[in-house]
């Protein structure tokens, strides 16, 4: 069978919602819904190895501290492994942590289920039933009306055996109920469904029941969805008895969409895994979805300031790997390579910086480019924002040079660099890592701390000035060129100028000044001088002109400001 040209004929489109006054697109999310994970329960069964018992319990207990208040643990009745962790679950959760668990709606069933969380301080009995024509005819044979009586029939027993009977005291009981493939049932059968299984559980306001409207498979666009979640919410009665929960798959790629829409639209809670596990593409990502209420100023009331310790239990329970672009946590996601990207970031957080000094240190709004998070509030350094790779411009080079050695670059040098950063990357092939970077720069500046390879060496200097010099500085002292020291001596307006004649005068070598600047680095007793040099210079037999920068450090100005003219004489002897 081959792509179809004209795909109508196999596939029909999705009918639209009628819902004129649809009032969810003028909604904003405010507050966070009522999380439920479905983790150990609808992503466990999705996955090709499925969990162990010891890392259902770990993947449980990260759940809870992250701070996840309902957890649908397991299908009880499916197996014995299934029953022994639920009743482990019930046993280890906290107090105010509901425990979930699923069930068909057929008798034998429900009571083992029920039997499973038997002594659990907040339950959760979870009952589900296809009601999509397609679903009930293809799996069940059932009409619209036998459906409906299986639900009140189930719920019915389901409530015979919690909340009255009178030995489960102990217990908070809740109910949910789940009409499967939500997303393609006709709506009227839908509320009508629903209707009749709230009478048959008689919620109260104080524990209302959930009506799970599952997107089982993921239908149409995420405002159709909206619209049915409208549809429902504003049609169902007893609506303060009700809380409304969205189930989104991601079969279209929609499913976080879906569930913000749909929070709009009136829905209360949302059900879902930790970065989209589930059956087929999966399930909503709990992860984006809590992030992003939380870069919109809306506490999520989950605790994802240590991300990365969630990537792994998810990766090492689940043995699939979160992927390097998942929003959040992904290993890449606050990550640039490209040169205009990282250029820009630096010059936010500079600015940031500016800002913070400003304040006093307050916080103040988050506007970096390109990182809608801050990415120390998940637990990850600054140092992973920015990485080169051949394809990185001046920006990304000279962002990692001033975190890791405090040298704010100038932009002609972050320039020349990043050509050297480039070579060097498209010789290894692959991006480089800080430190790779940090001993470049210091290798190609001659920052490093043995010098025995320098041609040029600073060995000492002393200056002179005074009215009888004319205002003008005498500088002497002894470089050590190749292995042999030799002494020079030159004069000048200050010491730029004064070593730059003595090195004209010993090694009739030509330099003139092209830019310089400098800055401090460190602080109070441990203060040093950086200073960046750009020279050009003219060499004895040598027709044409060099254009080089150097780079000095040291804690007296001169000192520095000639180091740097020295990194720039040995880079250019280097080149000839």
């Amino acid at each position: 069978m081959t792509f179809l040209k004209d795909p109508s004929v196999k596939y029909k489109k999705f009918p639209p919602i009628n819902l004129p006054n649809r009032q969810w697109p003028a909604k904003t999310l405010d507050v966070a819904p009522r999380w439920l994970s479905t983790d150990l329960r609808d992503g466990n069964q999705s996955l090709p190895d499925p969990m162990s018992v010891e890392e259902k319990k770990e993947y449980f207990h990260k759940l809870v501290e992250l701070g996840y208040k309902e957890i649908e643990v397991s299908f009880p009745s499916a197996s014995q492994i299934d029953f022994d962790f639920t009743r482990y679950a019930v046993e280890n959760a906290p107090d105010d942590v509901w425990i979930q668990v699923l069930t068909p709606c057929r008798e034998e069933l429900i009571r083992r289920t029920v039997e499973s969380v038997r002594g659990a301080k907040k339950a959760i009995i979870h009952v589900y039933l296809a009601s999509s024509p397609l679903f009930r005819d293809v799996i069940f044979g059932m009409t619209e009306q036998e459906a409906k009586a299986l639900a009140v029939k189930s719920t019915k027993l389901v409530r015979e055996l919690t909340k009255d009977d009178a030995s489960t005291a102990g217990t908070e009981w809740a109910y949910e109920f789940s009409p499967e493939t939500f997303s393609d049932t006709p709506l009227e059968y839908s509320v009508e469904l629903c209707e009749a299984v709230k009478n048959a559980w008689q919620p109260s306001v104080e524990i209302p029941i959930i009506f799970n409207l599952p997107a089982t498979v993921e239908m149409s666009t995420p405002n159709v969805y909206a619209d049915q979640i409208e549809y429902f919410s504003t049609h169902i009665s007893e609506r303060e008895k009700v809380c409304i929960s969205l189930h989104p798959h991601n079969d279209r790629g929609c499913a976080v969409a879906a569930a913000e829409l749909g929070q709009m639209a009136g829905a209360q809670r949302v059900e879902g895994c930790l970065f989209g596990n589930g059956e087929r593409t999966g399930n909503v990502d709990l992860v984006t979805l809590a992030m992003n209420l939380y870069t919109q100023g809306v506490t999520p009331n989950i605790d994802f300031s240590d991300i990365t310790s969630v990537v792994d239990v998810v990766e090492r329970c689940n043995k699939i790997p979160v992927h390097a672009r998942a929003p959040y946590g992904g290993s890449l996601v606050v990550c640039a390579f490209s040169g205009s990207h990282q250029d820009a970031i630096k010059k936010g957080f500079a600015r940031n910086d500016e800002l913070k000094k400003k304040t006093e240190g307050q916080h103040s709004c988050w506007q970096i480019p390109y990182l809608p998070l801050d990415p120390q509030d998940v637990g990850r350094t600054y140092e992973a924002v920015i990485r080169v790779n051949s394809q990185s411009g001046k920006g990304g080079a000279a962002w990692i040079i001033l975190r890791n050695l405090e040298l704010d670059l100038p932009r002609g040098l972050q320039v020349a660099f990043s050509k050297i950063v480039q070579t060097e990357a498209e010789f290894k092939g692959r991006e480089l890592k800080g430190d790779e970077l940090v001993n470049l720069f210091e290798k190609e500046y001659f920052l490093e701390e043995s010098s025995a390879n320098y041609d040029y060496n600073l060995v000492d200097f002393n200056i002179v000035s005074g009215k009888e010099f004319k205002d003008q500085r005498l500088l002497d002292g002894t470089v050590n060129y190749k292995g042999k020291e030799h002494k020079i001596a030159g004069k000048g307006n200050g010491p730029i100028s004064s070593f730059l004649d003595a090195i004209k005068s010993t090694f009739d070598i030509g330099l003139e000044v092209q830019s310089y600047s400098e800055h401090s680095i460190g602080k109070g007793s441990a203060t040093k001088a950086a200073t960046y040099i750009e020279l050009s210079c003219e060499l004895p037999g040598q027709p044409n002109k060099f254009i080089e920068w150097g780079v000095g450090i040291n804690e007296d100005v001169s000192q520095a400001s000639i180091l740097a003219i020295l990194s720039a004489l040995n880079r250019i002897s280097q080149r000839v």
